[in-house]
């Protein structure tokens, strides 16, 4: 791990600034789900974790409170990180499919995986001065990625409007006024990086059917492409619509 990297996961780590999601976070980690109850919970903030020569940087939303909170690694553990993994190792973003604890062998390809929250928060709810405190660490992780990021993939709402007040706000030319969310939405900022949209691929999506796996594999090919090839439009954009 890239030594600037190492330094932001171990500030990660030890971060107590949120009362609300420490006390939420800790109390899930002792009383545990029954499916979990002979395994010890990671019970702190999650790290971002991935290839620290990314060019691509994929913001989800929160720590789920059985998933990430227990393994201590972002989507591993829960059915959302089933989907993510399996569409990264099809897209050639990730050494395998599965995902089930830190010391599983997978590993991140040009990839690099973070949350707008460290912490899980009751009912996947952060508030928001709860993201803004967990905002610089995003940012620290921003910084090291630069000048090779090259496409931003935000899961959900939640991660795409933190990822567009980051960039406005670093003076990027975000446009006025701001764009809409939606399953495969793009955002040029500048000549070398793009901002796509997914689904988040939690089970309220994919059970539905709001989110298949072909409409997700949509989204990592583009973003496959945007690494390859260009920033322009492909063939494959979606519609920006959605929530």
């Amino acid at each position: 791990m890239d030594e600037s990297l190492r330094s932001i996961r171990d500030d990660v780590v030890q971060c107590r600034a949120c009362p609300r999601l420490v006390a939420w976070r800790e109390k899930v980690a002792r009383e545990k789900r029954a499916a979990y109850r002979d395994e010890a919970y990671w019970g702190r903030p999650v790290p971002g974790f991935g290839d620290p020569a990314a060019r691509l940087l994929i913001m989800g939303l929160a720590p789920a409170a059985h998933g990430a909170n227990r393994t201590g690694r972002m989507f591993t553990g829960d059915r959302s990180g089933n989907w993510l993994f399996r569409a990264l190792h099809r897209a050639g973003f990730a050494t395998q499919a599965e995902a089930t604890h830190p010391e599983d062998g997978l590993e991140l390809v040009d990839a690099y995986l973070t949350a707008a929250v460290h912490c899980a928060p009751p009912e996947n709810r952060p508030r928001p001065e709860e993201r803004r405190n967990c905002r610089p660490f995003v940012e620290r992780e921003i910084d090291c990625l630069l000048p090779r990021l090259r496409c931003i993939v935000a899961l959900g709402s939640f991660a795409w409007d933190h990822s567009l007040r980051i960039l406005r706000d670093r003076e990027l030319p975000v446009p006025s006024p701001k764009p809409l969310f939606g399953h495969g939405a793009e955002v040029r900022l500048n000549d070398g990086l793009l901002l796509l949209g997914s689904y988040h691929p939690s089970q309220q999506n994919t059970f539905t059917g709001r989110l298949t796996e072909d409409a997700f594999d949509r989204v990592w090919r583009r973003a496959r492409d945007v690494l390859q090839y260009s920033v322009e439009p492909g063939p494959e954009h979606l519609p920006a619509t959605g929530s």
